[in-house]
């Protein structure tokens, strides 16, 4: 059998590490990653290798040369001009596979038993098989669900936090028949996950997947890399030592010397020609190449220090990496997390401080202090994007220097030239916050339309008006008063979708950001708000019955919360022919408390109902969230707000398509069937409501009482003032009122719960969920919604996207049934919890 061994990659989470380095050739134990994997290889008779190749091809070929050195036979693909991708650049090979072959990942770490994963194939008569694994966290890789008999039924690549359904993650390891290639198109980029596999699914070739048993670790990024370094040599993989074991756990290569006063612990390796000085302190853990010296008095705690470095006297290295022979001198400090990438020098009494990452060939001047990258801007969080866009604590995380580089990196993954459109809120810290991304922005060559402080539901109105590529907006967090949110969205308005999200990711973590000439960096021009808000308000007035709301006699009584000042809906539904008042329309700076905002509430309701006005209305989120009041003074918010809408939209607009979130009472779909109407439910995340609601012609209403209500026809975002008007011109057609409306509306109970959900349990506790339950019974657009087939009852388990947290929603007609099921949801999701908690502790 053949094996194909994918070494084509650049490995840019790996950087600096990568920068000169393909990630196969990074080095584990001081041996290449890719000579691991050809032992492996070698260990299951596996000995005709050939290895696709792109960024940097020659670093593996003249390592490897014809590999008759390693005991295999190598033969290379190079891609020359641009990479086809994991199933594209084995497409390209298709004519030297004529047999079952195996395709390999380079730059994993396992001692998988590979003839076993073979012999499941060719009893299964599998045309594809995926080796699998069970890991703590699945959001880096594809989640696979199979079949009792290993037969693959679903998979979703690189999930999103809050769509993990398992924990069992493909390894990119596959055993596949030749004839599977001929699904495939010649020289075109595609992938296994994304593109083959399924297609096979489609067509109902039989595609298993074999759930292997031992340790895989993907090197994917710099925390995976000295995990893997250190279980390594903790033996919890079994890899091939380069190195005599000298004494238990340590290994030393030849010709090294070592002080007799210097202090060595297992596990440590040490290659060889290296000279290690007296009183050297060298703790558990820590990983040394050849031809390296270390000098007197050094403490290395668990670095990893690769070929032909240099360790001053009295250094301190702390669970760092230090690559190809970079000079670290006397008494330097590197401390935890941090990387050195190769050929750099670090003067005397340099410190590099936690998690900071020097790119190849720099130079730290004597005494420096380094607490930012060495090439532009600051270490930050892994993931950028939650479940909404960028958020975190104002003026803490969401930084002015963070809001720079967060606009360069968006801006990096456009067109130089293009146009962007950037609006935010009328507080001070959202207005710092747009002026450093509109600067990151300019600075790689894009140009600027900046709407200043503009209600979110107007900036996504003027997108497609502006013709800009893109949009920004920057406000006060809706649930959180003491955190900044940053949301983007595409030329439609609608938020930009998860891959577009990863390359703003990739384009920040890397630093891959583009750095514009003086006569390219971007323009930046003011629309007028008087044009803005006119194009607003026309737009607005098409998708209305004028005449309807004209003639209601309307008085709405509406509160702003001290959150905006020169509200535009008083003066709309005035120019209307409706009496608006309006409360607390003053700006503070200062957030209101959630104590604050139900006393205000509270006091609504009483304004309402001593000025017999027709309704109330709270206004939050910048325009995009309301409560309401009815007539008597009772407020109507989330689940029955939801239904409210659905139904007094359904009257008007019968026969038509609702557009609500997974967790939404099953109100929806009873008051549906009164009006012959169908409901479609989405993920519970904004993004995935909005392109719902554009994607489908028949959507008349999208969205719920927690998040806003989209009206498609208008613009693609939630947008409280037009859902008012509306709701305005609805009541006065049907001649209802807010208390009919809910006096008619089914009787559901609806119940959630949150438990507290370590991140590494979330994927385990969903396999666990879809496995003790008949899969006609489960629902999986997002969680793990366990129904009734006989009713509408129901018990949604879905992961929070942007906590470690678990929240169970239970929906029924009986409201001991919600009580017994929330009971019973709750005891098994905390005893599965404290279970792997036990199971991980005892590990």
């Amino acid at each position: 059998m053949r094996a194909v061994l994918m070494a084509g990659g650049s490995g840019t989470r790996l950087r600096p590490l990568t920068c000169d380095l393909p990630k196969p050739m990074v080095p584990i134990l001081n041996r290449p990653i890719a000579e691991h994997i050809i032992n492996l290889l070698k260990r299951h008779s596996i000995t005709e290798v050939i290895a696709t190749l792109h960024y940097l091809p020659d670093v593996m070929r003249d390592y490897f040369q014809d590999g008759s050195e390693f005991g295999v036979e190598m033969t290379y693909s190079v891609e020359d001009e641009q990479p086809l991708g994991t199933a594209g650049c084995v497409k390209n090979i298709a004519e030297l596979l004529n047999d079952t072959f195996l395709v390999i990942s380079g730059d994993s770490i396992t001692d998988f038993n590979l003839q076993a994963a073979i012999a499941f194939h060719k009893k299964k008569g599998s045309k594809a098989t995926i080796i699998l694994t069970r890991v703590p966290n699945p959001i880096e890789f594809g989640v696979v669900i199979a079949d009792k008999d290993g037969r693959i039924r679903r998979f979703l690549e690189k999930p999103s936090t809050s769509e993990i359904f398992s924990d069992t993650v493909n390894t990119g390891t596959y055993i596949l028949e030749p004839e599977v290639l001929e699904y495939l198109p010649a020289n075109e980029e595609c992938d296994f996950s994304k593109d083959l596999f399924p297609l096979l699914l489609l067509e109902d070739e039989p595609i298993y997947g074999y759930v292997a048993e031992g340790y895989w670790c993907d090197v994917g990024h710099l925390d995976t890399y000295r995990e893997a370094q250190y279980d390594a040599l903790q033996r919890k993989v079994k890899l091939d030592f380069a190195y005599e074991e000298r004494s238990p756990g340590l290994w030393i290569g030849q010709n090294t010397y070592i002080d007799p006063n210097a202090k060595i612990e297992a596990p440590a390796i040490i290659g060889s020609n290296c000279r290690i000085g007296p009183s050297a302190n060298i703790e558990a853990g820590t990983a040394i190449g050849d031809n390296v010296t270390i000098g007197a008095g050094a403490d290395l705690k668990r670095p990893i220090i690769w070929n032909g470095a240099t360790v001053g006297e009295d250094a301190h290295l702390a669970a760092c990496v230090i690559a190809r022979g970079t000079r670290v001198d006397r008494r330097v400090q590197v401390l935890e997390g941090a990387v050195v990438g190769s050929l750099s020098t670090i003067g005397e009494e340099a410190q590099i401080n936690t998690g900071v990452r020097v790119w190849p060939s720099k130079r730290i001047e004597s005494g420096a202090i380094l607490n930012i990258n060495l090439i532009w801007g600051s270490t930050a969080q892994r993931n950028l994007f939650g479940q909404r866009g960028v958020s975190g604590l104002a003026n803490i995380d969401i930084t002015p220097e963070f809001a720079v580089k967060l606009g360069a990196a968006y801006g990096s993954t456009l067109k130089p030239g293009s146009t962007v459109m950037v609006s935010r809120d009328q507080r001070n810290v959202s207005r710092i916050v747009s002026r450093a991304m509109i600067s990151g922005l300019m600075s790689v060559g894009i140009h600027v339309q900046n709407l200043e402080s503009t209600a979110i539901p107007i900036s996504r109105t003027m997108a497609p008006k502006l013709g800009v590529v893109g949009g920004i907006h920057a406000r006060i967090h809706p649930d959180r008063p003491d955190s900044i949110l940053v949301e983007f969205f595409d030329s439609q308005g609608i938020n930009i979708s998860k891959s577009k999200e990863k390359k703003i990711e990739g384009a920040y973590f890397k630093e891959d950001l583009r750095r514009a000439s003086i006569q390219d960096i971007g323009n930046i021009s003011n629309p007028s708000q008087g044009q803005v808000l006119d194009t607003y308000r026309k737009t607005f007035e098409t998708q209305l019955n004028v005449e309807a709301i004209r003639h209601s006699g309307s008085k709405v009584v509406i509160d702003y919360v001290y959150s905006v000042s020169g509200a535009i809906l008083p003066e709309l539904l005035s120019k209307f022919g409706c009496d608006a008042v309006v409360l607390n329309t003053s700006l503070r700076q200062t957030p209101v408390s959630a104590e604050e905002r139900e006393f205000l509430i509270h006091q609504l309701g009483q304004v309402v109902e001593a000025l017999k006005a027709s309704l109330g209305v709270q206004v939050s989120a910048n325009g995009e969230q309301f409560i309401l009041v009815d007539e008597s003074g009772l407020h109507i918010r989330g689940e029955q707000l939801t239904a409210l809408m659905v139904d007094a939209i359904l009257t008007a607009y019968p026969r038509s398509t609702i557009v609500v979130p997974v967790h939404a009472s099953s109100a929806v779909e009873q008051i549906a069937r009164r009006h012959d109407g169908k409901v479609l439910r989405t993920k519970a995340n904004p993004t995935a409501l909005m392109e719902a609601a554009q994607e489908n012609a028949s959507v008349v209403l999208g969205g719920s009482g927690e998040m806003g209500f989209i009206f498609p026809q208008l613009h693609p975002g939630f947008d409280a003032m037009f859902t008012i008007a509306k709701l305005i011109e609805m009541l006065t057609i049907q001649e209802r009122s807010l208390a009919q409306i809910r006096a008619e509306l089914p009787r559901v109970y609806h119940k959630a719960y949150t438990i507290r959900c370590p991140w590494k349990i979330k994927g385990a506790l969903m396999r666990y969920l879809v496995e003790t339950h008949p899969t006609e019974n489960l629902e999986l657009i997002d969680g793990v919604k366990i129904i009734n087939p006989r009713n509408d009852d129901w018990v949604l388990i879905l992961p929070d996207a942007g906590e470690p947290l678990v929240h169970i929603y239970a929906n029924s007609d009986d409201r001991d049934w919600i009580d017994l099921a929330l009971k019973d949801y709750r005891g098994r999701v905390q005893e599965f919890i404290e279970q792997e908690q036990s199971e991980i502790a005892t590990v």
